[in-house]
């Protein structure tokens, strides 16, 4: 594949090797703004943004990825498959599905089960679960209990369809385990593990399903900071 591609302008000496990656553009534009050293706008294609800079002196890119499956998968692929990339980190917000994953909290998804056919596109193993890498997993958590934020380990469900009008949904994943839904996890792990890369998803909580309550405005910029900084702090130990 020739590079840039028809997804991403940058060249393969633009992207860092460690890849941040929430699905907002105006929210990778702000982590490039308030977080990184001398950032560079690096792709805009259909207003996708990514920067490149520096944090804590170590290079390192954080782009978006866009709304749901179809849009994280193509920018991941080709990031892990044609750029080099060897790990990303998804920092995104996620809606609770269990009493005590509260909103403002941060969840890591140990595994991140799906209703999409997404995964039948691979020549992963029949009973294949999408899951983090574990050595990602263990630096982040690390790093949450070193900066003493409120977390949990566990698993989310990856939708393809946000406003969903299956009956039962909430129920029948809560009672399996999960924690939160969200649109994105599964199709990064599952293009990190073909490819033979890295992947971390971590989320704060924005709002409870259950109870219908949505992240105070107040609280959102200090939660969404504490997530970001566990992301490139834990980036931060893979950046060449």
């Amino acid at each position: 594949m020739n590079i840039p591609t028809p997804h991403n302008k940058a060249t393969k000496e633009e992207m860092a090797n460690v890849v941040i990656m929430p699905g907002d553009p105006m929210r990778s534009k702000y982590i490039a703004e308030e977080f990184l050293e001398d950032a560079k706008l690096v792709n805009n294609v259909r207003g996708v943004q990514g920067y490149t800079g520096f944090w804590k002196g170590r290079k390192i890119t954080v782009m978006s990825s866009g709304m749901g499956i179809p849009s994280i998968s193509i920018y991941t692929y080709e990031l892990f498959n044609f750029y080099d990339t060897d790990m990303i980190i998804r920092v995104g917000t996620a809606g609770s599905i269990q009493e005590n994953v509260k909103i403002g909290e941060v969840l890591f998804a140990e595994t991140a089960y799906t209703n999409s056919n997404f995964l039948r596109n691979f020549t992963l193993p029949k009973d294949y679960i999408p899951k983090a890498n574990e050595e990602l997993l263990k630096q982040a958590v690390k790093i949450a209990e070193e900066k003493n934020i409120k977390h949990h380990v566990g698993s989310v469900l990856t939708e393809e369809i946000y406003y969903s009008m299956e009956e039962g949904i909430v129920e029948k994943w809560a009672g399996r385990g999960v924690d939160a839904f969200e649109m994105e996890a599964a199709a990064l792990y599952a293009n990190a593990d073909q490819a033979g890369k890295k992947a971390l998803a971590l989320f704060t909580i924005s709002n409870s399903i259950l109870s219908g309550v949505e992240m105070d405005v107040d609280l959102r910029e200090r939660a969404l900071n504490e997530m970001i900084e566990i992301g490139l702090d834990t980036a931060w130990n893979y950046a060449k």
